[in-house]
């Protein structure tokens, strides 16, 4: 299967195909509104605005797996997301990432880019905690932490994977190369 043969659903329910993206740079990340990560809205809609128009979609999956950060229906996450931080991009359905319940793009998503590490700053102290959670945490694909980001080409290419701990500036310059 390819990117494209994937449905979602979107804030309201209604079913997305992947393939209405088609042509376009994606960003897929999962999110959460009461994480230490949550500042990277501010990020990602940095660069949405920068790149939008040049084709880049950011595609924002909500998740409630990682210590519940991400409470409330999924109105409530795009109203915070709108209000806090100014997002622009659309919020989808709350899904989880991980497990019996995982969506099935993101079970994709993970077949095709593994864990890349933690990095920066708080990497040290992300690799200790996943090392809590899961001593094997390094030898599987599973989604870490709230804001892991996908970057998908324009041909639905999955080419990379960033861990919660880069911030979606650094990814500028892969994007860039993208568009």
């Amino acid at each position: 299967m390819a990117i494209y043969d994937y449905k979602v659903l979107d804030r309201k329910g209604n079913e997305v195909s992947m393939a209405d993206f088609k042509g376009k740079v994606l960003l897929i990340v999962n999110t959460a509104t009461g994480c230490g990560f949550t500042p990277q809205y501010k990020g990602l809609e940095e660069l949405y605005q920068k790149y939008h128009d040049k084709g880049l979609e950011i595609l924002d999956f909500p998740c409630d797996q990682f210590g519940h950060q991400a409470p409330g229906n999924d109105e409530e996450i795009h109203e915070f997301c709108q209000l806090k931080y100014k997002t622009s991009f659309d919020n989808f359905k709350k899904i989880e990432v991980n497990g019996a319940n995982e969506s099935p793009l993101y079970t994709f998503l993970k077949s095709q880019k593994s864990f890349a590490g933690f990095t920066g700053c708080k990497g040290l102290f992300m690799r200790l905690f996943a090392c809590l959670m899961d001593k094997n945490y390094k030898k599987n694909s599973n989604i870490k932490w709230n804001f892991t980001k996908f970057l998908v080409d324009r041909e639905g290419n999955v080419v990379e994977r960033f861990e919660s701990t880069v911030e979606p500036e650094k990814i500028a310059d892969k994007i860039e190369k993208l568009l």
